[in-house]
């Protein structure tokens, strides 16, 4: 199944998004690129996960991906949206548990923490598994009650 998928980064970030967004169009994704443009110009990732968090709540895009150095401070920024339910993943288990269980609709990387291909693995994980609802449904519903 084909997604739209938003996707930014920070400096730190950009080769790994870079790489993750030519192979999601190959295989026949709609990518909205966030930015940033490049690694060489230092840039603010709160920016960059606030993209992606917007393109999301905005219904432009079903899934986000944003990378940082360590996937933190960008997976903060775009969790601060309500519509935004940013996973920071390290391995295709947790990129499964958080779209099955959590109904997450963005996955955060860490470039300086995970390879390319645990990075790919993470995004395959997300990609193809569904939210399991049930027993989880309450649960993620009582993500969208807690006071920000």
């Amino acid at each position: 199944m084909n997604h739209s998928i938003a996707i930014g980064s920070d400096h730190a970030g950009y080769a790994l998004k870079a790489l993750l967004a030519d192979e999601l169009r190959a295989a026949g994704h709609d990518v909205i690129d966030c930015g940033t443009a490049n690694n060489i110009d230092s840039v603010d990732y709160p920016d960059f996960g606030a993209a992606v968090a917007t393109a999301i709540a905005g219904g432009r895009a079903q899934f986000g991906i944003i990378v940082c150095g360590s996937g933190i401070g960008i997976s903060i920024a775009a969790n601060r949206n309500p519509a935004v339910r940013a996973a920071l993943c390290t391995s295709g288990l947790m990129a499964k548990l958080a779209r099955e269980h959590n109904d997450a609709n963005c996955l955060a990387l860490g470039s300086r923490i995970i390879g390319v291909e645990v990075a790919r693995d993470c995004v395959a994980q997300f990609l193809s598994t569904p939210f399991a609802g049930g027993r989880h449904a309450a649960r993620v519903t009582k993500l969208s009650e807690v006071p920000r």
